[in-house]
């Protein structure tokens, strides 16, 4: 297993002076092309896993929003421009005599949860979506094929991935807060609110200051007036869940770049700003857990889209998180876990180069007291890994 077992010395970010967490909602343009990739992965896996009895080889990771053009006005609007979704990637072409429809499958993946997920934007008129895919490289389907036959799949990539836990007091503050927003009782209580939510939290000392950009659906804003009632209404809402999370003294302030003109205004036709206002790229959105947290220990990699058997830059990330929250749950002498997972490509998922642990303890408690008991539950995460790719097939939630 490789294990490293360590100290975590150093000051807890809800410990210093400063800390900063960030999560972009659902209707994020990075969050949309996060989840059409891990759409279009689950979709192929699932045709694979059908027609030829296993998830083939495939990595449909990098993807791309180009905003369209929209004019909103209160009360409604339209979309002049639609929104261009181009999504790149490798995948197993044909198998046995079979060829598998790979821009079909991508295409009607991404509409179908753009409908899901987007109410309000039509996503047969307003979204073109490019299937970029080409067949997958003859060297990674042949390591593929070897590694299914034996009892743990070899790895597809030489990286790491790197979870933690628990989440601090700002951490769930600043998730709550946009789940709220973008709850289903939420949404039927206002549906001015879209689902283009941006939360950003900054703790200074005891002081966390929340800000909230918050895409409005014009067709439920009737004015200036309406709108200022409305923005206060999400701000009362992200101060109860703040409260509710355990921060107290906190402040929260929404849409700030508004002006005093119709036109200034966070206003959408669709409630997304894909719609105009920008554009998305995967892997620039949140871990994952769910959060940006520069102040805690991040990979770079986009875990959306990678094949769910093969592919550490994804399970290492998810394996890594869920073994820091089991240490943390089953050991009450650990306060916190921070868990790096390396592989090196060829060598068997389970068998990392390096398992890294970093333990915050209790007073008193002894790092090699607890040695024999932490071993198990980071060999059973591993072991568990082996399985993982069910979840990820079946549409189960990366973040925790």
């Amino acid at each position: 297993m490789n294990l490293v077992l360590s100290v975590l010395a150093c000051t807890p970010p809800a410990e210093s002076p400063v800390e900063v967490v960030e999560r972009k909602g659902i209707g994020h343009p990075d969050t949309v092309c996060d989840a059409l990739a891990e759409q279009a992965s689950v979709a192929l896996s699932r045709f694979y896993l059908e027609r030829f009895g296993s998830v083939m080889h495939h990595n449909v990771d990098k993807g791309l929003l180009r905003g369209g053009a929209a004019r909103a006005v209160f009360g409604g609007g339209e979309v002049l421009q639609p929104i261009e979704l181009y999504l790149a990637g490798r995948a197993t072409e044909a198998y046995r005599g079979v060829r598998v429809p790979l821009q079909d499958i991508v295409a009607e993946s991404s509409l179908q949860w753009l409908k899901r997920n987007l109410p309000h934007l039509d996503a047969g008129r307003h979204v073109r979506v490019h299937s970029l895919i080409r067949p997958t490289s003859a060297d990674l389907v042949d390591l593929f094929r070897r590694g299914q036959g034996q009892e743990a799949p070899l790895a597809n990539d030489t990286s790491f991935g790197v979870g933690y836990a628990p989440l601090d007091p700002l951490e769930r503050t600043v998730l709550g807060i946009e789940q709220r927003l973008n709850s289903a009782a939420v949404k039927a209580a206002h549906p001015e609110i879209g689902e283009d939510i941006k939360v950003m939290g900054v703790r200074r000392g005891g002081r966390a200051e929340l800000t909230v950009a918050c895409a409005f659906v014009a067709a439920h804003v009737a004015g200036m007036a309406d709108y200022a009632r409305k923005k206060d209404q999400v701000r009362r809402l992200a101060l109860e869940s703040a409260r509710a999370s355990g921060i107290e003294d906190a402040g929260v302030a929404v849409n700030t770049a508004d002006g005093t003109t119709p036109d200034s205004l966070y206003l959408t036709v669709t409630g997304t700003s894909a719609e105009a206002g920008d554009d998305g790229q995967v892997g620039r959105g949140n871990r994952a857990n769910g959060l940006i947290t520069p102040f805690r220990p991040m990979s770079l990699e986009a875990i959306a889209g990678k094949n769910p058997v093969t592919h550490v830059g994804k399970l290492y990330n998810v394996v890594a998180g869920r073994i820091a929250r089991a240490l943390v749950h089953e050991l009450a002498e650990v306060r916190e876990a921070q868990c790096c997972l390396v592989s090196r490509i060829g060598a068997p998922i389970d068998a990392p180069q390096v398992l890294d642990l970093r333990l915050r303890l209790a007073d008193g408690a002894s790092l090699e007291a607890l040695r024999r008991r932490v071993e198990p539950l980071a060999a059973e995460g591993l072991r568990a890994m082996l399985g993982l790719w069910r979840e990820l097939v079946a549409g189960a939630e990366l973040a925790p």
